[in-house]
């Protein structure tokens, strides 16, 4: 409760003598004491009753008030009995020490007092509790976040979002914030952050500031700008940071069990099982057998830990019900296909709007072809191997989808990735040795040789070379590799090399 509050306690009858200004200040407790300097039992809030039993002489008013001040205590309430008023010599020491002083009635006992106002702050605090309690008995019963932020707008006027990284809005009012707040949290370089928009203040928390990335975060979105707001708002916008937290972890609590299952049906594919007990697993994941189906695996450096990749794989395929699982660092899901899926295009949107939020790490996607239950290991492969080939690529985020894939690479995705490179080096490293060594130019001759289906006329033309030039330097490969360019076979292992580099 407030000072002011004591003046309108009729049958205390208390009445101020001086502070008049500070009587906004909150009375945490309340203490009677006569001791010169209680300062050593005092910490902050109380309101102090005194007799005046300590003052012998004006200077002692000076030592008891300085000691109040200095404990931070709300203010001081002082009684008629001994010397039928406050003194001068009292009045001034609490008006340069700002302490807010009270006179006491003759007739009103201290533990009158207290033991009113002792009653009020529990009335007050038991209030207080009340609304807490609702709130979180509203979150835990269901309500969910929409109605936490609708008290917190209808009792403090402070209409708050929650948001994704991808620019989701997860609760708040009907009208969502601008699309720009998102780009804005991800690239903040500190949280909280205002963001101004179209003449409109919005102020940026964090949910969790201890993510390793912003991208697998959710987000507060206010109106208004928060370095205008009192300290107890801030304080707000953290507690509600928290709530919002236990929240996300709640959901995924709730999902738990169907999060294991999914888990063990990307395991299971993965590790080559029958596609009979693939199938047998799907319904329990809540996919049907008899649907269609893509693929989608994902990858990140060592910003995102495994469970929050997954989180962030969820988040990038909200609405098509995924069932996800990491194995080995990459976090694969299937998504039910269906009659009208531009997939890719979704993901595309998602992944490049979470590129603010990457911060120097790069993030890879790989979308398979659409297949049924019995080809779902292919499609987790094609997905890997789309995977690998976006994280070769320059952009910190990447997205490859099953047309960029050539039919031979689809057939490479499924061979373990030593014997690929070890296919790689013994046909390429012979050349790319004498190409360092000699300043030559063997493999990009044997490429472009490649592509011209071997026409020595066009292959001479594009390296700006002489024909014999280029019969030297095919020469030059053939016996270093030991391999002959006029065999069908041997041109396409060297194909399959360079494909691999």
């Amino acid at each position: 409760m407030r000072l002011r509050s004591l003046l309108t306690m009729a049958d205390l009858g208390l009445e101020l003598v001086t502070g008049e200004e500070e009587l906004d200040r909150f009375v945490r407790w309340v203490v009677t004491t006569d001791m010169l300097d209680p300062g050593r039992y005092l910490s902050g809030g109380e309101l102090v009753l005194t007799g005046l039993q300590w003052r012998h002489d004006p200077a002692d008013s000076e030592v008891f008030v300085r000691a109040l001040a200095q404990a931070g205590v709300a203010g001081m309430a002082a009684g008629d009995a001994r010397y039928g008023g406050a003194p001068p010599d009292v009045v001034e020491a609490c008006r340069q020490h700002r302490i807010p002083l009270f006179r006491v009635p003759e007739n009103i006992a201290f533990a009158q007092v207290t033991e009113q106002i002792t009653r009020n702050l529990s009335t007050g605090r038991a209030a207080d509790l009340t609304a807490i309690l609702d709130r979180h008995r509203q979150l835990v019963s269901g309500a969910g976040l929409g109605s936490v932020l609708e008290l917190i707008e209808r009792d403090l006027g402070m209409r708050c979002w929650v948001v994704s990284s991808t620019g989701r809005a997860v609760a708040g009012p009907g009208t969502p914030p601008p699309v720009e707040v998102t780009a804005a949290f991800l690239s903040a370089r500190r949280l909280p952050v205002t963001f101004l928009h179209e003449g409109s203040r919005f102020s940026l928390f964090a949910v969790d500031e201890h993510r390793t990335s912003r991208a697998a975060d959710w987000f507060l979105v206010f109106e208004g700008d928060y370095t205008e707001w009192p300290e107890e708002r801030r304080a707000l916008a953290g507690e509600l940071a928290a709530v919002v937290s236990l929240e996300r972890a709640r959901q995924d609590d709730r999902q738990s069990a169907e999060g294991r299952l999914a888990q063990e049906l990307i395991e299971l594919i993965v590790s080559d099982a029958k596609p009979t007990e693939i199938i047998s697993r799907l319904e329990l994941t809540g996919l049907g057998p008899a649907e269609t189906y893509i693929a989608v695996a994902a990858a990140a450096d060592d910003t995102l830990r495994p469970g929050e990749l997954r989180v962030l794989l969820r988040e990038i395929l909200f609405g098509r019900r995924p069932a996800a699982g990491v194995v080995d660092g990459e976090a694969i899901a299937l998504i039910p296909a269906g009659p009208d899926t531009p997939v890719i295009d979704e993901i595309n949107r998602a992944v490049t709007a979470l590129e603010p939020g990457l911060r120097g790490s790069r993030l890879s996607v790989g979308v398979s072809g659409v297949v049924d239950g019995e080809g779902l290991r292919g499609a987790v492969e094609e997905a890997r191997y789309a995977r690998r080939m976006a994280a070769g690529r320059l952009q910190p985020a990447s997205v490859v989808g099953h047309d960029e894939l050539a039919t031979h690479m689809l057939l490479l995705a499924s061979v373990p990735d030593e014997v690929r490179r070890m296919f790689r080096l013994r046909l390429l490293d012979p050349l790319t040795t004498y190409d360092q060594d000699n300043r030559a130019d063997l493999v990009h001759t044997l490429e472009t040789f490649l592509e011209v289906s071997g026409s020595w006329t066009k292959c001479a033309d594009l390296l700006h070379v002489h024909v014999n030039t280029l019969r030297y330097r095919i020469q030059r490969i053939e016996e270093l590799t030991a391999r002959d360019l006029s065999r069908l076979e041997d041109r396409v292992d060297f194909f399959l090399a360079l494909a691999l580099r």
